[in-house]
C-alpha cells in the first residue's frame, strides 16, 4: 500500500468508527453474552453457573416451546404471502395515474405510523366477539348465508377462540403494510416506460404487463420486503402480548416464541434459558434468510447483470 492509500484508510475507519462502536457494542457483545449466557444457569439476580447444554436439551423437550414454535410458524406461513400480496396489490394500484392519487397514498401509508401498543389496543376493540367492528360487519352476511344455505354460521370471537386468535393477529398485522407499499411503489416507480410502450406495442393487457414487467423488474424489492417480513414475522410480540395483557391467549393460541422468551427472562427470572430461546430463534431465522437468499438466485433480476 502507499502512503497515500493508507492515509484513505485511516480516514474510511474513522468516518466509519461510530458505526463500528455501535455494531460491536450493540449488536456483537449482545450476541456473543447470549451465547455465552445460554450455557449458563443465570438469574441476573446470581452470578451465572456454567452447565453446558443442558438449556438446549430441556429447550428440546419443551412442549411448551414447541407450540410457541408452532405458532410461530404457522404466523409466518399465512401472514408472510398475505403481508406481500396486500402489499404489492396496493403499490400497483397506487402507481396508476388517478385523481387525488396522493392523498390515497397519504392513507394507506399512515397506518404504518401508529405504534405497535395503540394498534393492538384499537385492534382488539375492533376483533372483540360482542361489541367489535369487524363482527358487526360480518354478521348481516353470515345471517343471509344462513338464510340462504340453512347453515348456522356465527361470527367468530377472535381472541377469545383458539380456532380464530392466530387470524385476528395476521389480519392486523395486514393493517401496517404500508411501509411495504411505499417500498413497492417506489420500485414501480423506477421501471423504464419503454418496457410499458414496447409491450402496449405488442398487444399486451395489464396482466402481461404486470407479470412480465414489473413484477421481475422489481424482483430485487419484492426479495427484501419477503425477507424483512420473515425476519419480522418471527419476531411478533408487541401486538399478541398487549392483545392478550401479558398472557398466551386461549390454549396457548398466541404463544409466539418472542413471548416465551420474554416470559422466561423477566417474569421466570430464567435468563440463561431465554438466551438458548433467542440463540435457536436466531439460528431459524439465519437458516431461511439463507434458504430464501439461495432460492432467489434464479428469480431476482438485477439490471446491469
Amino acid at each position: 500500500m502507499t502512503k497515500r492509500d493508507k492515509q484513505n484508510l485511516r480516514m474510511g475507519l474513522l468516518f466509519i468508527s461510530p458505526w463500528l462502536l455501535g455494531f460491536l457494542t450493540l449488536c456483537v457483545y449482545p450476541l456473543l453474552s447470549s451465547l455465552f449466557y445460554s450455557l449458563c444457569d443465570y438469574s441476573v439476580l446470581s452470578p451465572a453457573v456454567y452447565v453446558g447444554t443442558d438449556n438446549y436439551r430441556d429447550l428440546f423437550t419443551d412442549a411448551v416451546f414447541w407450540k410457541a414454535l408452532s405458532n410461530t410458524l404457522f404466523f409466518a406461513a399465512f401472514a408472510i404471502p398475505l403481508g406481500m400480496l396486500v402489499s404489492l396489490s396496493l403499490a400497483i394500484l397506487l402507481n396508476f395515474n388517478v385523481p387525488g392519487k396522493g392523498l390515497f397514498r397519504v392513507v394507506f401509508f399512515l397506518p404504518s405510523l401508529v405504534p405497535m401498543v395503540c394498534l393492538a389496543v384499537l385492534w382488539q376493540w375492533m376483533l372483540n366477539g360482542e361489541l367489535g367492528l369487524i363482527n358487526n360487519f360480518l354478521r348481516p352476511i353470515l345471517s343471509g348465508i344462513n338464510h340462504l344455505l340453512g347453515t348456522s354460521l356465527a361470527a367468530p370471537n377472535w381472541l377469545m377462540d383458539a380456532r380464530y386468535a392466530k387470524w385476528g393477529i395476521i389480519f392486523t398485522g395486514l393493517w401496517g403494510v404500508g411501509h411495504a407499499v411505499v417500498i413497492y411503489l417506489a420500485g414501480l416507480q423506477d421501471v423504464p416506460r419503454h418496457l410499458y410502450e414496447s409491450a402496449d406495442i405488442d398487444g399486451a393487457n395489464f396482466w402481461h404487463k404486470t407479470i412480465h414487467i414489473s413484477l421481475p423488474v422489481i424482483s430485487p424489492v419484492i426479495y427484501f420486503n419477503t425477507i424483512m417480513g420473515l425476519i419480522g414475522s418471527f419476531q411478533v410480540f408487541a401486538v399478541p402480548y398487549v392483545m392478550t395483557g401479558g398472557g398466551d391467549g386461549p390454549e396457548r393460541s398466541l404463544l409466539f416464541v418472542s413471548t416465551y422468551l420474554y416470559q422466561n427472562a423477566f417474569d421466570y427470572w430464567n435468563m440463561g434459558y431465554a438466551c438458548a430461546i433467542g440463540m435457536i430463534l436466531f439460528l431459524i431465522i439465519l437458516a431461511l434468510t439463507y434458504a430464501a437468499t439461495k432460492l432467489s438466485e434464479r428469480h431476482v433480476y438485477y439490471a446491469g447483470k
